[in-house]
């Protein structure tokens, strides 16, 4: 069934973009319907994320997500067999000389779990080496899908989430951009609980540790599904950062991410257990 899955995924990537988007809309419209707990897991973060819109208002942005979520997944087709000459055409990119204006100083890139954000990672493997993280997949067949379709330009280092930082460390010290998603529940040791949308999440103070240790600037980065394409940003790289305070730093890095969802609400990915950790007496939402 994997077997079959990859090979419509390698057809689909043939169809222009607008098409494959409407096709990908569809998908998504089909996990909305069917897709019972990834929909109240969803639905729950909104409630507690944005508790001004009514339950109506709601489901409709539950279901533009599960849209965006469908067309990122059949999207990544274009990434993993696409030419490069496809890719950089479909993207547009805003700000990267906010990392041209401090190479070869140690950069660290904070990438929000938004929908589309392989399409940054691809494009930049393009343009520059990096160093990034990823999850074991269960399936052994997607998980080498995964890191073939990541590592296909030039010449990143991608290291397994187990293996902890200090291979992260040393890249970023060589000079290589880290490219970091440091928005999920992982529910680990190196976290705080941090105001998300006013809701305590656990947080990773990862980007404040690692830039302490390498000196490294931040330099956000989003994108963001157009209907003919992506739209890459990159933003300036922040002043006084790090602090001595974690707790005030990691807040920071939320507050970010909060101003950019409320940008584009629908394409957060809403269908992680966000809030998932609880502090101590709490009880759990999902």
């Amino acid at each position: 069934m994997t077997r079959l899955g990859i090979f419509i995924l390698w057809l689909l990537h043939f169809l222009p973009l607008p098409l494959l988007a409407k096709v990908g809309n569809a998908l998504g419209w089909l996990l909305f319907r069917f897709a019972k707990e990834r929909y109240h897991v969803a639905n729950t973060n909104l409630r507690l994320c944005f508790p001004e819109l009514s339950d109506e208002a709601r489901r409709e942005l539950v279901k533009r997500n599960f849209q965006a979520f469908g067309r990122s997944l059949l999207e990544r087709g274009i990434l993993w067999w696409s030419p490069a000459s496809r890719i950089q055409a479909l993207t547009q990119v805003i700000g990267f000389e906010h990392i041209q204006a401090i190479t070869p100083q140690p950069i660290i890139l904070l990438a929000p779990h938004f929908v589309g954000l392989d399409v940054a990672g691809s494009w930049l493997t393009q343009n520059v080496n990096l160093v990034s993280v990823y999850a074991n997949q269960k399936n052994p067949l997607f998980h080498d899908l995964l890191l073939r379709g990541r590592s296909r330009f030039g010449n990143p280092q991608l290291y397994a989430r187990q293996q902890g930082l200090r291979p992260i460390v040393k890249a970023v010290k060589a000079g290589l951009p880290f490219y970091y998603l440091p928005d999920q529940d992982l529910a680990t040791k190196d976290g705080l609980f941090v105001p998300f949308f006013g809701i305590p999440a656990a947080t990773l103070n990862t980007v404040s540790r690692l830039a302490s240790m390498t000196g490294a600037k931040v330099i956000p980065v989003t994108t963001k599904l157009l209907p003919n394409g992506y739209e890459v940003q990159f933003y300036p790289a922040w002043e006084n950062y790090p602090t001595e305070d974690l707790f005030a730093d990691t807040r920071r890095v939320n507050e970010f991410i909060e101003d950019r969802v409320r940008e584009m609400p629908e394409q957060y990915f809403w269908l992680h257990k966000r809030f998932k950790t609880r502090p101590e007496g709490e009880a759990k939402f999902y």
